[in-house]
């Protein structure tokens, strides 16, 4: 059996070295090339992109000599069911030409989805599907119109997530080679030969591509070649799937396609928090952070090498499922991840630790806002400039502003806002200021940021003007801004007009051991 394995690697490898270069070669001739139109293409020069091509061929002729091989010993000849065979190459075929086709024409995303679906229910159909998620359902069989969609949901993911690491050179081939030496393993620990001959296949046909793949590329994966692999490791898992313990057969494969499809839910997470289409191409992608991080193309390939390889590692690591492994795997992976995404650092993911920060600290932002909210209502009834200081320093003393400014106009026939009723100004304004450093009467020289907000009372007659200062601060500012722009400089330029048109003269002078202060002064 083991001979029968070798042999199958080695011709795979070897169909794959041969067949990729004449490929490579027919392809530059007649002109299916990939050119560096687009600003996301990290390649110079344009380059033969059907390497699928020579993979599928490698990878059909190699399982074919196995097959015949397995006809001539009679103990391989029960492990090439021609049955489920079919219902994997079948199925695989109609995605490889479809990879084919957009290789050379281009095919929306739509169209790709449907196939995809088409091809994954055509494995439901031939009994390779998820039966059941111990997770959620423990071991209850799902019903059919249940595990389809489930089923198609998970050929989707895979395939896809291979195509969408097809960045850089090498990248998506490598990957996918530690993903099926895990498939091949797998299979074999339990005994699965079918499984396993497909594994070493694919294994063999990726080597030999990777030649010519490997940075600097002479060509390149295509969409013939990453749909392919993508379904196909799909299928694998699902097949493995049937002969597997419950935890081997939904945990591993999730681990083992770590890498293809952390990028994929960083995509769509990056996509959706932006608010931009799903299916928008751009220079987001982990290796495209890691270029703008200094390294090398070589480097990027092989630091996500290394990735994935710790992913394949820790995905055989529950091969023996006990709660202390499943949970050293699940604890490895959740640091790692964490780690690595926020050393990438994309900034629609700090807008989500914002948010949950903000979540966090949302009773102090309720307490801002009440607080504002009462000055609001109080500010309505307020009659004097007593009152409208008390209101004002309630209101700004226990949120995160250092100090404020009221700058007012006087009317004709106001009187002058003063201690001394005799007391009048040389011109008509008038301010009010507070600020809650001791001892200080004014920001000035301080590193500040201000809020003005224009004071229109509700006869839409302009009174002045609201300054807030806050000192620069790594603290974020607790408080519903829009609470400060709508009701709140209304309710306070009425305040003014009131206390104005009733010629209330009375302003107290705080002392100099008082935290704030209060002025009027002349403008």
């Amino acid at each position: 059996m083991t001979l029968v394995f070798f042999a199958t690697f080695f011709l795979s490898l070897l169909f794959s070295f041969v067949l990729t270069r004449h490929v490579r070669d027919v392809a530059s001739r007649r002109g299916w090339v990939a050119h560096p139109s687009h600003e996301r293409h990290l390649h110079a020069s344009p380059l033969p992109r059907l390497g699928g091509v020579a993979i599928f061929i490698s990878f059909s002729l190699s399982v074919a000599a196995a097959a015949v091989m397995g006809s001539y010993l009679p103990h391989l000849h029960w492990a090439f069911s021609l049955k489920i065979l079919l219902t994997i190459l079948a199925p695989a075929s109609i995605v490889f030409l479809l990879g084919v086709y957009d290789d050379l024409y281009t095919v929306g995303p739509y169209v790709k989805f449907a196939v995809q679906s088409l091809a994954a229910t055509m494995l439901f159909i031939g009994g390779l599907r998820i039966l059941n998620i111990p997770v959620l359902f423990g071991e209850h069989q799902l019903p059919w119109f249940v595990g389809l969609p489930l089923t198609i949901l998970w050929v989707l993911a895979i395939t896809n997530a291979f195509n969408l690491i097809d960045g850089l050179d090498g990248l998506a081939a490598g990957s996918a080679l530690f993903s099926t030496l895990v498939a091949f393993v797998v299979a074999l620990l339990n005994g699965y030969s079918l499984v396993t001959m497909l594994s070493i296949a694919l294994a063999g046909a990726i080597l030999g591509f990777l030649r010519y793949n490997f940075n600097p590329a002479t060509i390149f994966l295509g969409d013939s070649g990453s749909l392919f692999i993508g379904f196909l490791l799909s299928a694998l898992a699902l097949a493995g799937a049937q002969k597997a313990p419950t935890i081997v057969a939904v945990a591993i494969p999730v681990v083992s396609f770590g890498l293809p499809i952390l990028e994929t839910a960083l995509s769509i997470l990056r996509r959706l928090i932006g608010g931009r289409p799903v299916f928008t191409a751009d220079r987001e992608h982990i290796h495209h952070k890691l270029l703008q991080h200094g390294f090398t193309h070589r480097q990027v390939v092989i630091v996500l090498y290394g990735v994935s390889a710790v992913f394949a590692l820790l995905s055989l690591f529950l091969l023996w499922p006990t709660g202390s492994s499943l949970g050293l795997v699940l604890a490895v992976l959740g640091t790692g991840i964490w780690i690595g995404v926020q050393r990438l650092g994309y900034i629609e993911l700090g807008e989500l630790a914002r948010v949950a920060q903000r979540t966090f600290e949302q009773r102090q932002i309720v307490i801002n806002n009440l607080a504002i909210r009462r000055a609001t209502e109080e500010l309505k009834a307020a009659r004097d400039y007593e009152q409208i200081r008390r209101v004002l320093e309630a209101a700004f003393g226990s949120n995160d502003f250092d100090g404020f400014e009221v700058r007012f106009k006087l009317f004709p026939g106001e009187p002058y806002p003063a201690a001394d009723p005799g007391l009048q100004p040389r011109r008509a304004e008038a301010s009010l200021h507070w600020g809650k450093s001791k001892g200080s009467r004014s920001l000035e020289g301080l590193a500040v940021w201000t809020l003005s907000l224009d004071l229109v009372n509700s006869s839409n007659r302009h009174r002045g003007a609201l300054v807030v200062h806050r000192l620069y601060s790594q603290r974020n500012l607790q408080i519903d801004i829009n609470l400060l722009t709508t009701g709140f400089p209304v309710a306070l330029a009425d305040a003014l007009d009131r206390t104005l048109q009733h010629g209330v003269q009375v302003i107290p002078h705080p002392g100099h051991d008082d935290q704030g202060f209060v002025a009027a002064q002349a403008g």
